[in-house]
């Protein structure tokens, strides 16, 4: 009987809209029959009927891209299937843009979509209005248009993905509230349900948390980190519209609004730059199809540009409108996988008002995850283990989402930062750095220096697709490195102790290169996966005979120490986050060294400290350790302070450095330099999907050293040969910009796409990282750079030379000078 809740399942999936009835649906197909989907109303009866049902698939990167085509894939066969009509229509989209900045976003958009092989043109304005006849087209520059974009029935859909589960043996049950999940041994072991009177457990050691707006506080009960808030979102629908035919969507974001035409009516939706936050105490037990009060003066300022940008709106009636609560997340990107603080506990919520065109996708690839124990590919955009424990604050969190929202429809501009709910992490340097001119940006809560304005200057960003009022800024903090010295604060690093008996071995098993090395000494290596992926990118430096430490990016420190402890098994070890405990401040440029001996009486002489080891140091009245390692290659060391002594060390360092004109730097010198110098970043060079000898990265893998994770597959791609190499790019022409995801042509031909871009000041032009595929496996280095590059930016090719070096000290002579 479909309303008899059983007493055990292989997986429970709570929450019954469009997210968890996908995530059923592709379990289902994979063979799980043993599978319970728990909803505690009705299926739909949260967010999922209320959406505005958009199938747009040009995502921001190529797999949210692939994410969201297999999603308007899966809608257009699933009535066949089902038998549900599911309403999707590829009746095509466009997105009109009122500004030049729009419209060379929309151009690298195009560009972006041809990598990704989705179907699109560009549009003039007479254009739009051949194709958009209601649309008045003043302001308008130009526009693109994805033929195969669509829209569906957002509740039909829910519904045919259900009875597809259903069809193949899972059980979905409505009326039934998860009261609490229950854990043994750091798993999960059970959910327990009430339905009326009755109430039970299901014993299962996998849950799947598809709640949506609740999820925030169901995941709260069990200990688990997912940050995410509603937003009220508005949309009104029209009378029917006489002669009104089937039209595409149509997005103008410049004026926050989208327009879709279904059965004769025209509906109009909003996403408003500052957004109103809802349900902070809290959602009723009650809701159900619920929908919220009316505030007509909040949607007013749309409506009005609305009826100026399609004057039929002038005269047609309000058939509905409507406020609904959707949910929404720090950085506008869902949540896929399984909980770092929770074995078994797996998470897909938070969408972000674009679950429709995402649940397909997110619902394929968690299954395909779970079932496998590995994510299908790399998924860190939305990743939970992204998450930062901070940011479950319900204060926090409501005044993210004020901004979040309107994101979807603002300029995405490179180097956007967040506005909202600032300052919550900050170095102890952090007023020091205010004081000189800093200006700013956030990571993972993280307030770090970006850049430094001059004096009188502007500190703050003015955005544009162009060179921004900090491009010579840069210039200056990127050539103190290179010919002089430069400070960056790098206390956002990662930190993490692995100590015990067993610490040595238990490294030696997780990491590709050579651990055991003497004490004093500092190794650069990777963490592998079974495909020979990366999964975390590191420094291990060995403290003492049982003892190491571990630097990852801020960004993924949740991420490897999930990792870590995922692995550590029956070893006896102790892994500690200390990443509040030191300062690092890193010290780069060929003075350093010279900087360094004015203030501290120990060696730093290559015979003492060579590179890849370090010290412990006197320096001013305070002790460091000097670790010797460099991201921005040149002479360099990272100071590793306890926070108490890092404003007083700070302080010595600068005072001392005024003679050799020591220059603070931020960030984007940071990024600069590094790919300049051809080094990977984690998220954008190097993923899980990357394969470490295809990153370029074999040098750092010791097969000789015994067996560890991911071995195996460097084995097997030695000796199948690579099938695509890293390559690092230079324009040659000295004038456009590269970000990342810009087109790269080989022989003519689209390939691929740059996975970093930056501005090389010490090479004089755009610098480039990103995958060439090898015509055949094992291509040699020869054949590969004899072809003719070119990158792709806004739909306009330029040349580009191309090196499997790095093009700048190609011998990575400096750093050891």
């Amino acid at each position: 009987m479909a309303g008899q809740i059983p007493a055990s399942a292989r997986a429970v999936i709570i929450g019954g809209g469009v997210s968890g009835c996908s995530v059923a649906y592709h379990l289902a197909k994979l063979g799980w029959t043993d599978i319970v989907l728990l909803e505690r109303k009705q299926l739909t009866c949260g967010t999922t009927w209320h959406a505005a049902g958009l199938v747009g698939q040009l995502r921001a990167s190529p797999n949210m891209t692939r994410l969201a085509k297999y999603s308007a894939d899966l809608y257009v066969r699933l009535e066949e299937e089902t038998g549900v009509a599911t309403g999707m229509r590829q009746v095509g989209s466009i997105t009109a843009a009122l500004t030049d900045e729009r419209m060379h976003e929309l151009r690298r958009q195009a560009s972006m979509a041809r990598a990704f092989k989705v179907d699109v043109g560009e549009l003039s304005p007479s254009e739009i209005k051949a194709m958009y006849p209601h649309l008045n087209i003043e302001g308008v520059v130009g526009g693109v248009h994805l033929p195969l974009d669509g829209q569906c029935d957002p509740a039909n859909i829910a519904m045919a993905l259900a009875k597809g589960a259903r069809q193949r043996g899972a059980a979905i049950i409505e009326g039934v509230k998860v009261t609490s999940v229950a854990k043994k041994n750091g798993r999960v072991s059970g959910v327990s349900w009430q339905r009326g009177e009755e109430h039970g457990t299901i014993a299962t050691d996998i849950v799947i948390n598809c709640a949506g707006m609740w999820g925030r506080d169901l995941a709260e009960q069990s200990g688990v980190t997912l940050p995410l808030h509603a937003c009220e979102h508005f949309y009104l629908v029209t009378e029917p519209i006489e002669g009104l035919s089937r039209l595409p969507v149509l997005r103008v974001p410049d004026e926050c609004a989208y327009y879709k035409e279904d059965a004769g009516k025209m509906m109009l939706g909003a996403f408003e730059p500052v957004a109103k936050p809802w349900g902070m105490n809290g959602i009723s037990e009650d809701f159900c199809f619920d929908q919220l009060p009316e505030d007509f003066a909040h949607f007013e300022p749309i409506l009005e540009m609305g009826v100026n940008r399609m004057p039929m709106l002038a005269s047609a009636g309000i058939h509905t409108f409507f406020n609904g609560p959707e949910s929404f997340t720090p950085d506008d990107r869902y949540y896929l996988g399984e909980a770092p603080e929770l074995g078994g506990y797996w998470v897909a919520a938070g969408y972000n008002s674009i679950g429709i065109v995402s649940s397909g996708g997110a619902g394929m690839a968690l299954a395909q995850w779970i079932h496998d124990g590995e994510p299908p590919f790399d998924l860190w955009e939305v990743d939970i283990r992204r998450a930062q424990p901070f940011q479950k604050n319900r204060r926090y969190l409501k005044e993210r989402v004020t901004e979040t929202l309107g994101l979807l429809y603002a300029d995405h501009f490179p180097y956007r930062q967040m506005a909202s709910a600032r300052g919550v992490r900050r170095s102890p340097l952090h007023e020091h750095l205010k004081a000189r001119g800093a200006v700013f940006g956030e990571v993972a809560g993280w307030e770090r220096a970006n850049w430094f304005a001059r004096e009188g200057q502007e500190r703050d960003y003015r955005y544009s697709w162009q060179r921004q009022n900090w491009f010579e800024n840069n210039r200056d903090e990127h050539m103190a490195v290179r010919e002089g010295v430069g400070l960056f604060d790098m206390t956002s690093f990662g930190k993490i102790r692995v100590e015990g008996r067993d610490a040595c071995t238990f490294l030696q098993k997780l990491c590709g290169n050579d651990i055991d090395v003497p004490v004093g000494r500092i190794v650069y290596t990777q963490m592998l996966n079974t495909r020979g992926g990366i999964e975390c990118d590191l420094t291990v430096s060995r403290l003492s005979e049982t003892s190491f430490l571990l630097v990852v990016p801020g960004a993924t420190l949740q991420r490897d120490l999930a990792w870590l402890r995922k692995h550590v098994g029956e070893a006896f070890v102790v892994i500690t986050d200390m990443s509040a405990a030191e300062s690092v401040l890193c010290l780069m440029g060929p003075k350093s060294r010279e900087l360094l001996q004015t203030i501290s009486p120990n060696d730093f002489s290559n015979a003492n400290n060579p590179y890849g080891s370090f010290v412990d140091i006197e320096i001013g009245m305070g002790i460091a350790r000097a670790h010797r390692v460099t991201y921005v290659g040149e002479l360099g060391w990272e100071l590793y302070v306890s926070t108490d002594q890092a404003a007083h060390i700070f302080e010595t360092i600068e005072e001392a450095g005024e003679a050799l004109g020591l220059k603070l730097c931020g960030l984007h010198a940071l990024d600069s330099c590094r790919i300049e110098k051809a080094f990977r970043h984690f998220g954008h060079d190097i993923t899980d999907e990357d394969h470490v000898l295809e990153a370029g990265l074999g040098f750092a893998v010791k097969t000789d050293k015994g067996d560890f994770h991911g071995r195996d597959a460097v084995l097997r791609k030695r000796d199948a040969g690579l099938s695509r190499r890293m390559m690092q790019f230079r324009l040659k022409d000295k004038e456009p910009l590269l970000f990342h995801n810009e087109p790269i042509l080989r022989d003519g031909k689209i390939i691929g796409q740059l996975t970093s871009g930056n501005y090389g000041h010490a090479l004089g032009a755009a610098i480039g990282l990103g995958y060439v595929p090898c015509v055949e496996p094992g291509e040699s280095a020869d054949a590969m750079l004899s072809s003719r590059y070119q990158i792709e930016i806004a739909g306009e090719v330029f040349d580009a030379e191309a090196s499997l070096k790095p093009l700048y000290d190609p011998k990575a002579e400096r750093v050891r000078l």
